[in-house]
Parts: C-alpha cells; sequence; structure tokens
C-alpha cells in the first residue's frame, strides 16, 4: 500500500482539520506523514492544532478508513490527486481553501490552457437550453479544446454537459459526493460518456451522501477549476449565484446571460450583471473579448528586446517566458513558470512599474 498516500488522505479524514488548516500542518511540518508520527507534545506546539485535534489524529480509525478509502480507488482505477502533486489542477490550488486530496475518474487533463465552467437553475427553460447550445457550439468552432465544466445537476449543468459532449468538447463533473454513486441516478448514462471524453471529480471519499451542504462545498471547486465561470440562468437565489460569488472572489471572471426583468429564472443573472458583478454575454465572443482570448490576431514576429532596467533572475524568467507569445494568462503563465500565483503576482507587479509589461482583462498579461 501506498504509505504516502495513506497519510495524504488520513489529514483529510481528521476532525477539526479542514482544507485551509490541514495546508498550515504540512507546510509547518513540511511531510503529512509526520502529523501521524510525532509524539503529542510535538504535535500541540503547532498553532493550529489544539489537545482535542491531537486526540483525533491518533484515532485508530483515521488511517483505516484511509486504507478503505485507497483500497475503492484502486479497485475502481480512480486516481488521487494530492494537493502538491503536478497533475492537481494548478488554478483551484491558487484558492485558499483548495481540497487537499481530489479524486478523478476520466482522461481529460485539468490543466489544460482554458476551462470555464458553465452553472445555472436546476429548472432551466427552453431559451436557457438554447443559450447552453448557442454558447458551446459557438466556443468548440474556435477553442475546441477548452475543458466544460460543471456539476452534473438537472437543468443547465447537465445541458451544459450534453452539449459538450455533442460537440467533442472534453467536460469534466463536479460531485457532491464520492465516486461510488452518481447523484442524481437518471444522469447515470452521461457521465459514462463523460469519463470517455472527460472526466468526475470530487474532494469526497466514497459512502459520502449527497448532503445539502456538500453542493456549497462542491460549488467552490466549479469556480475554483476555471477560468471564468458563466451563469446562464438563475433565480434571486440558488446555487449558481453562490458559485458566481465563490469565482468572484477568487479574481476570476463571471459573465451571466440576461433575460427578460419579469423572467423568473433571469433575474439572478440581470442582478449580476446590473450590480457589476458579472460581464453580459449573448454570444462567446463576448467571452473572448472580454478574456482577449481574440483567435484572428495574427501571429507576430518575436521581437528582441533590450531592456536597459536591471530584472531580478525570477523577473527575467517572467519576461523570457511572456516574449515566447507576447502575452499569456495568469493561470497558464503559473503553469508553465511552475510557480504558485503568490510567487508570480509581485513579480508581475514589480514588471507593471517597471514599465514592462501591462495587465489586461482576463487576467492576461502582455509585453509592452
Amino acid at each position: 500500500m501506498d504509505q504516502n498516500l495513506l497519510y495524504q488522505i488520513g489529514i483529510t479524514l481528521v476532525k477539526g482539520i479542514g482544507n485551509i488548516t490541514a495546508r498550515q500542518i504540512i507546510e509547518t511540518l513540511g511531510d503529512v506523514s509526520l502529523l501521524f508520527k510525532e509524539k503529542p507534545a510535538v504535535l500541540e506546539r503547532i498553532p493550529c492544532i489544539s489537545k482535542k485535534t491531537v486526540t483525533e489524529i491518533h484515532r485508530p480509525e483515521v488511517l483505516k478508513r484511509a486504507e478503505e478509502e485507497i483500497e475503492f480507488i484502486s479497485k475502481n482505477r480512480i486516481n488521487a490527486l494530492y494537493i502538491y502533486d503536478e497533475s492537481y489542477p494548478a488554478r483551484l490550488k491558487d484558492c485558499v481553501d483548495a481540497p487537499v486530496m481530489l479524486y478523478y475518474k476520466g482522461n481529460a487533463p485539468l490543466n489544460v490552457e482554458k476551462v470555464i465552467s458553465i452553472v445555472g437553475t436546476r429548472n432551466a427553460t427552453a431559451y436557457g437550453k438554447e443559450m447552453v447550445d448557442k454558447l458551446i457550439s459557438d466556443w468548440s468552432k474556435t477553442y475546441p479544446d477548452t475543458l466544460i465544466i460543471s456539476g452534473l445537476a438537472y437543468g443547465i449543468d447537465i445541458y451544459s454537459h450534453k452539449a459538450a459532449l455533442r460537440e467533442k468538447m472534453p467536460t469534466a463533473g463536479v460531485l457532491a459526493h464520492g465516486l461510488d454513486r452518481i447523484y442524481p441516478p437518471v444522469h447515470r448514462n452521461i457521465a459514462v460518456q463523460m469519463i470517455e471524453n472527460g472526466g468526475l471529480l470530487t474532494d469526497f471519499i466514497s459512502l459520502t451522501n449527497p448532503d445539502r451542504q456538500n453542493f456549497v462545498k462542491r460549488n467552490r471547486i466549479v469556480a475554483g477549476l476555471s477560468d471564468c465561470t458563466i451563469v446562464v440562468e438563475s433565480a434571486k437565489k440558488g446555487g449558481a449565484l453562490i458559485t458566481a460569488n465563490i469565482a468572484d472572489s477568487y479574481h476570476r471572471d463571471v459573465f451571466a446571460v440576461p433575460g427578460k426583468a419579469t423572467d423568473a429564472y433571469s433575474q439572478g443573472c440581470n442582478t449580476l450583471i446590473k450590480s457589476k458583478r458579472a460581464a453580459l454575454v449573448t454570444e462567446a465572443e463576448d467571452i473572448f473579448k472580454e478574456m482577449c482570448w481574440m483567435k484572428d490576431k495574427k501571429p507576430q514576429t518575436p521581437v528582441q528586446r533590450s531592456f536597459l532596467i536591471d530584472l531580478s533572475a525570477d523577473e527575467q524568467m517572467v519576461v523570457d517566458m511572456l516574449a515566447k507569445t507576447e502575452e499569456m494568462q495568469l493561470n497558464i503563465l503559473c503553469i508553465e513558470l511552475n510557480i504558485s500565483i503568490s510567487k508570480l503576482a509581485p513579480l508581475l507587479f514589480e514588471l507593471e512599474m517597471k514599465g514592462i509589461v501591462r495587465c489586461l482583462p482576463g487576467g492576461i498579461y502582455r509585453l509592452i
């Protein structure tokens, strides 16, 4: 049995240790296995660990349950993604409350160049379905390799997955339960197709029920995985608006499809637009423009730049990467440089102050 994986899963099963605390503990100890090997007196000296938590850590049931989960994921060929693995979604990793463990069954890579989430009401209208079809159909003509994220729920979610499959685009569903079931069960056939051209993702272990509170937790992953979130239809309240708010808190772009002022399931979208928490979108090109993803730009001949300003080694590394394409989206830049947003952001700020790069909408950075 993989001992590293045992401890990686184990920390997520300790009562009193959430995702933020777990990352603090791992960074403090340097090795997650030490959480289960160190003496209680040592663990109690860590600020975020209480005596009660130490007792929970040493409960034999914790690692026993982790062993059971390893057997489950091994039997069902599920990929366990630890937050410090290269295969872990880079966009999500930069969210402060990113899950320490993810469980993924599928074949679509999660770190592709463009990832979008489409969310909305479970009571989708004909208008909402039509807009989903239009957006994804148009999108597939320009960026067919974009990964479409949604939650496999009734309404806009499942129509987004179906539209992506129809256009042969990769699509992944984020679940509010373990991978030992599909909820709602009626979407099982679609889920099977998604595994062939996309995947199913969750941070919940097997035997986890799809309880109400889990769907809110699921929404943060939908938002964190994506470059932007598109709300197609939503009432005044609902999970889609929660996802939009979370995406905004992660500094990701939010878009909303407008509707009639009298339509119940357009009120949420109209409010997002009216309050300037989302940009209005009626076609895929609106998003391309806002995100600076226009493909009609002619390739430019690389320009040899000679800066008279002294750059640090890290700043020069960023400039060299941007010089290859003239501009690059923030998340992709992090992936290419293999550094976190927290480390990259101050470098970009310094380069902006020195007049070397410019920040554009959609998190795009361009060499001046």
